[in-house]
């Protein structure tokens, strides 16, 4: 008897996990295939479309083996795709570059200045919610194909983004989805599509988008060469997906209205699904339109978060490495473990975590890292868990934001590879003054809300209720009231370093040493 199962995908920036799930929303088994990123120039970030689909093929292949599973069985296919993606294809479908930039590259800074000189930067962020630098968006890069390579550009029929290259490999259909698009650059969020006036702007001609379906939507069936090369029946429905932001919202249960979620991996983010976008001239959160009808997911942002402890922990504690791995322990749960011999506050010892530059809602682009009240009485465990407070401090401030606009839920849910420390749990609990909520979903979160976007798309599933049933909670952190008022003590301190931090990192800017 066959078993009716989906096979997600999460194709990320560092490579593709594909993930098999269950009717009920379980996942079953998953299978990871990295790719590389290179960096041919400062400021431009490349990878490989065809790496990708070479890593969608190899992570079926390798899913459906070690599972041992009937290909039949798999009824659906649907993707989570990294955000801004411009891949040129001609009318026969031929990838015309083979590499692309991905959504970190910021090689348009002359395209940017230019749009800028006749349209309004303000009124293009409120229009289109778009947070990130500009050179990041999609339109911008365009606009650098059509000025610095005119013979590829002449050949595009379209630029299509990262899961929808992968779609149309699968499907032979070029289409795209509301939440992919709304990271284009000229899309308008109130207007639920593209903006004629700002594509007008760009000097690009419209033609060269995709058509927009939602993300539920069946675009198509599997070809003959796709199904031969992923080792699934032609039968098998690909639905169009969404963008990696509004997926992980979905799979964090970011389902009604002040949901709000904390992501926390090398990079960090926080965002709440709404009926209106959350947007700021002045802190600019990054808004996308969510795989669920009707809805945004708002987010604001640190560049650096599990990256700084990773820092703290090659250059800081390389002793512990030895000793967890004399141990056969995790390094970084040992390292909370020694951080738990400090006290809230860590003697008093601050860390800005500013270690890959400000976001948006940093005080400059151009914010350094760094410790600051160190004395000779500080220790080791001082300094690893100043750095686990600095990045919650950090994300405290940028938490206010959303808190500004909308009316949050008065829980927390943490997702990613920092939310396995309980140590950092803890810690976020009483900067953030909420509940934090641990279950069962903690990396899979961009993999689940995938899963549950092919789950309604092919009747699986009637709606995305379904979500809240999947996950099983494992630990709910209540803040310490206490340690609340500790930690707002600090902050007045920490957001001294933060400024100062700012006026560092300027004058560093502007010095030119070679």
């Amino acid at each position: 008897m066959l078993s009716r199962k989906i096979i997600a995908y999460d194709l990320g920036t560092g490579g593709n996990k594909a993930s098999l799930y269950d009717s009920d929303g379980s996942c079953l088994a998953n299978a990871f295939i990295p790719y590389d990123t290179y960096y041919p120039r400062t400021g431009w970030h490349e990878q490989s479309p065809m790496d990708w689909w070479d890593s969608i093929i190899l992570s079926t292949r390798k899913l459906l083996q070690e599972r041992k599973i009937d290909p039949r069985d798999i009824v659906c296919v649907s993707i989570s795709g990294h955000s801004l993606g411009v891949v040129p294809v001609d009318r026969q479908g031929n990838l015309l570059r083979d590499r692309t930039p991905i959504w970190s590259d910021t090689r348009p800074e002359k395209q940017v200045r230019e749009f800028f000189e006749n349209t309004d930067r303000d009124k293009w962020y409120i229009t289109t919610g778009n947070g990130f630098p500009p050179e990041c968006y999609t339109v911008f890069k365009v606009m650098w194909y059509r000025d610095n390579e005119p013979d590829m550009y002449s050949r595009v029929f379209k630029i299509i983004g990262t899961k929808d290259f992968i779609n149309f490999k699968m499907t032979g259909q070029i289409k795209t989805d509301y939440s992919y698009a709304s990271g284009c650059g000229v899309y308008d969020l109130e207007n639920w599509g593209y903006s004629t006036g700002l594509i007008k702007a760009g000097g690009i001609p419209e033609e060269i988008l995709p058509d927009i379906v939602p993300s539920t939507g069946i675009i198509g069936e599997l070809t003959k060469e796709a199904a031969d090369a992923l080792g699934l029946s032609r039968k098998v429905m690909v639905a169009c997906g969404g963008v990696d932001n509004s997926c992980m919202a979905l799979g964090a249960r970011n389902i009604a209205e002040g949901r709000v979620y904390t992501s926390l991996g090398s990079s960090a983010w926080i965002a709440v699904s709404s009926k209106n976008p959350v947007l700021d001239i002045e802190k600019r959160p990054f808004v996308f339109t969510h795989v669920i009808p009707g809805m945004f997911t708002s987010a604001v942002s640190i560049f650096s978060a599990g990256s700084s402890l990773k820092w703290v922990r090659d250059h800081l504690c390389a002793n512990l490495q030895k000793e967890a791995s004399e141990k056969g322990v995790d390094v970084y749960e040992f390292m909370g473990e020694i951080a738990c011999r400090s006290p809230v506050g860590s003697n008093k010892l601050l860390f800005d975590p500013s270690l890959a530059g400000g976001s948006s809602q940093d005080p400059s682009p151009h914010i350094r890292g760094g410790f600051s009240g160190l004395d000779l009485g500080h220790s080791q465990p001082d300094i690893i868990r100043s750095c686990m407070e600095g990045v919650a401090m950090n994300l405290g401030l940028v938490l206010d934001v959303l808190r500004k606009f909308c009316s949050l839920s008065e829980e927390m849910m943490m997702v990613g590879g920092g939310s396995r420390s309980s140590v950092w749990r803890r810690i976020f609990a009483d900067v953030y003054n909420m509940d934090i909520i641990k279950t069962n979903i903690g990396e899979d979160a961009g993999s689940l809300g995938a899963a549950a976007v092919g789950a309604v798309g092919s009747g699986m599933w009637k709606d995305f209720s379904r979500i809240d049933d999947v996950h099983r909670i494992l630990e709910t952190v209540k803040p310490v009231k206490t340690d609340v008022e500790k930690y707002r003590k600090i902050r007045r301190a920490f957001e001294c370093l933060r400024n100062c931090q700012k006026e560092v990192g300027e004058l560093l800017h502007g010095i030119e040493l070679s």
